[in-house]
């Protein structure tokens, strides 16, 4: 159910429930209806994000809102501080936040108010589409306190489309794979096209032969599904720059003939999160006014074992003309990127920017809460690791070293597409890199660690998180052409 944000000056009469900042350094503060005594008793530390319902000393249902020390309050604290409390008063209908008051003087109100929005939003986000019993949060109104006028409402109208372009890569991540075929994600994103007003273009088995897709065809071969690939178009008037986006789209991920363990497949179902966060990024664009010309190259297929499965030492050549030795067909990923990457050079645009749940190795590098950022030049890279700090979602970039490209050798084609034990993240990124098109400035985002989470964190619940579609949104609308 959507929730609707209204901008008001002071909490109204009707709200259930009411949100109230508390910062570390100030608990003792008795400028507050809440009860501080009740809050010390059970050990209330005030931290960023920590919540606890609260009675008001003259009565009412109040929830004190953590924001840990009041100079260090930003839009992540507020973004993590209103999914908190969105928790705690799921089960009222209209409730109230005060948290743009603890933003420090001359901080970004409007920043603010959009953290503000996207938290609550997300913090009541539940997948509950196979649970035969299940209480989806009751918020239908947040009263947002505040001042600011038309400026604060549109931010706060921003967060909440921001918002729901997250939950789209959610529910898509979410979905297991024997439902979300290939088909069925292809759907997915006509579906959402027509909703939101974006052109769009579905290639079947016959265009991808037609097209000289080999590497999309050679991960489809195992399986009983068909594959598909996607285009969506968003061209706004008098468009400033264009920007491709790929997004890896494995609707799941058995391993292929190089089989996972069965530890390693539980959570396939998200293999195709990169698509998924695309996707998510492209349904909100015409609601943001973004003015860059964005079109989004989704490649989609499950990686399964049939009897015709693409065998360790095939050779595919991809829609470049280039060969590639297949020696792990469960480094997968890569391959149908391959095929999207090098369509979306022959389009010329003025960056790529590919998102992928791509290596093992970059999670274990960076954990699961950081993605990986490479890349082939810095102007474009430090465009999107801008908007990532923007959008409160955390990015480390990673080296692209020339001397780990010989990896990647082959004895039988132009390059094979796995490289030694170590390294793994950089290695799959160079093979990507192979077929970007000289010239075009081109990013990639390893999103294997943070696409899922095993625990609520933050605005992220467990499962999907739909990590990466507020770093898309914010590069949109902010992109220049790189230098």
């Amino acid at each position: 159910m959507p929730i609707d944000f209204e901008l008001t000056r002071q909490v109204p009469p009707d709200a259930e429930a009411v949100g109230i900042p508390v910062a570390a350094d100030a608990l003792g503060s008795s400028d507050s209806p809440l009860d501080r005594s009740f809050l010390e008793k059970r050990g209330f530390k005030a931290k960023a994000g920590e919540v606890m319902a609260c009675p008001g000393a003259e009565g009412g249902f109040f929830v004190a809102v953590g924001v840990g020390e009041a100079g260090n309050v930003d839009p992540a604290v507020l973004r993590r501080a209103a999914a908190g409390f969105a928790r705690v008063a799921r089960r009222e209908q209209v409730v109230a936040l005060c948290l743009l008051d603890a933003l420090p003087e001359g901080a970004d109100k409007a920043r603010g108010a959009q953290a503000v929005a996207e938290g609550v939003a997300l913090g009541a986000y539940e997948f509950d589409e196979y649970k035969s019993e299940s209480e989806p949060s009751a918020i239908s109104t947040v009263a947002v306190v505040g001042t600011g006028g038309k400026r604060i409402k549109a931010a706060l109208d921003r967060g909440a489309a921001v918002a729901d372009g997250v939950a789209f890569a959610r529910d898509l991540a979410n979905e297991p794979g024997g439902s979300l075929t290939p088909r069925r994600l292809a759907e997915a994103a006509t579906d959402m096209a027509k909703r939101v007003g974006l052109a769009f273009e579905v290639l079947d088995e016959k265009r991808i032969r037609a097209e000289k897709l080999g590497a999309l065809l050679g991960v489809n071969r195992g399986s009983a599904e068909p594959a598909r690939f996607v285009k969506l178009v968003f061209e706004p008037p008098s468009a400033r720059s264009s920007l491709a986006l790929v997004g890896k789209g494995i609707t799941f991920d058995a391993g292929g003939l190089s089989i996972k363990t069965a530890e390693q497949m539980s959570a396939m179902k998200g293999d195709m999160s990169g698509a998924a966060t695309v996707m998510g990024a492209m349904s909100v664009l015409p609601a943001i006014g973004a003015r860059t010309e964005v079109t989004a190259y989704l490649p989609m297929t499950d990686n399964m074992l049939g009897g015709d499965a693409m065998r360790p030492g095939d050779v595919l050549t991809a829609r470049n003309g280039k060969t590639i030795e297949v020696l792990n067909t469960d480094a997968e990923g890569r391959l149908i990127l391959a095929d999207a990457l090098a369509l979306a050079s022959e389009d010329r645009p003025d960056a790529i920017v590919d998102v992928a749940t791509l290596t093992g190795a970059c999670a274990v590098a960076l954990g699961t809460r950081i993605a990986g950022l490479m890349g082939n030049g810095t102007g474009l890279v430090e465009q999107v690791e801008a908007a990532a700090g923007r959008a409160g979602e955390r990015v480390w970039r990673l080296p692209l070293p020339e001397d780990y490209r010989r990896q990647l050798d082959s004895n039988v084609a132009d390059l094979k597409n796995v490289g030694t034990r170590h390294g793994g993240a950089l290695t799959a990124a160079l093979f990507l890199r192979e077929f970007v098109a000289e010239g075009i400035p081109w990013a990639h985002l390893d999103i294997a660690g943070p696409a899922f989470a095993d625990a609520v964190d933050g605005e992220n619940p467990k499962g999907a998180t739909g990590f990466g579609v507020r770093t898309l949104i914010e590069l949109v609308a902010s992109f220049t052409k790189p230098k």
